[in-house]
């Protein structure tokens, strides 16, 4: 990555939307990628347009992280499931790793982003990780590196995907359900209290009556002991529930923007704010 190309990396970040909803320091930021990389418009521009082109200079040249996720929220979950009835889940804690994306529907399926970027190094022990609670696992890649990756991982039960040069998601190997390596103690581990708490009680079990500083030991011996089948299956129903989003309409929200918001856990307000924003003029390159 050119140090030209480094102010990229803080665009499409949280901090950044509500910087730009509240119209604090990230104008300065947009209107200073607009020159750089010469992004011109036809007379005044909305704001939304401007986040709109700057997503595309993305999409042409650049296609970062950000790019990768946003893209598989749009193209396997907006646009294919159903968002009541399938939930994503971003940068989830998974031993040593960090899940990038992980969709559950019937199933829950892990995607590991190697964006053009990035190498294979760490590849691995990542897959080696996410096995350990998940029993479907992909890698999302890119075109060049697509041939590579199927090589390294021809014999494995793990799916490739490529976010093809136009922008779309294209499967080369289907993922097989893999169980063999899933540790339960890890599976615990992922859930918060409330959620741990519920698959006890759902699994019929009394939760423990000890001091807190043995409570969450006992609960996870207690959830441990569990057949794993039904411990995984519990697992996936409150990982489900976790970020559930019921009220928000996608097709009001810029495509550039969509992984955001969906993370975002705005309520009305702050999306009639989002709104408004979007609709202003851009106040940028004079």
């Amino acid at each position: 990555m050119s140090a030209k190309d480094s102010i990229l990396t803080r665009v499409f970040t949280q901090s950044m939307l509500k910087d730009l909803m509240y119209e604090q320091s990230s104008i300065s930021l947009l209107d200073k990628i607009v020159k750089r990389y010469e992004i011109s418009f036809d007379g005044e521009v909305k704001n939304e347009n401007v986040i709109s082109e700057i997503y595309q200079y993305l999409g042409n040249s650049y296609r970062n992280e950000y790019f990768y996720k946003n893209t598989l929220l749009n193209k396997l979950i907006i646009s294919v499931h159903r968002l009541k009835t399938t939930t994503a889940l971003t940068e989830v804690p998974v031993a040593k790793s960090k899940a990038d994306f992980i969709m559950i529907n019937g199933k829950a399926v892990v995607y590991e982003i190697k964006t053009e970027l990035d190498t294979f190094e760490r590849l691995e022990n990542q897959l080696r990780d996410y096995y350990k609670a998940f029993d479907h696992v992909c890698v999302v890649t890119s075109e060049t590196q697509a041939k590579d990756l199927l090589a390294k991982l021809n014999d494995s039960p793990t799916g490739i995907y490529v976010l093809t040069n136009k922008n779309t998601i294209k499967r080369l190997k289907e993922p097989v359900q893999y169980m063999e390596n899933l540790e339960k103690e890890q599976i615990f581990k992922i859930l918060n209290k409330p959620e741990y708490e519920n698959l006890i009680k759902n699994a019929k079990k009394e939760l423990p009556s000890v001091t807190p500083v043995n409570y969450y030991r006992e609960c996870k011996r207690i959830a441990c002991e569990l057949p794993l089948e039904e411990l995984y299956d519990l697992f996936l129903k409150e990982l489900k529930k976790r970020n559930r989003i019921d009220m928000i309409d996608f097709s009001q929200i810029p495509y550039a923007l969509r992984f955001l918001v969906y993370f975002s856990k705005f309520q009305k307000p702050q999306l009639e704010i989002l709104d408004e924003y979007l609709n202003k003029p851009f106040k940028g390159v004079r």
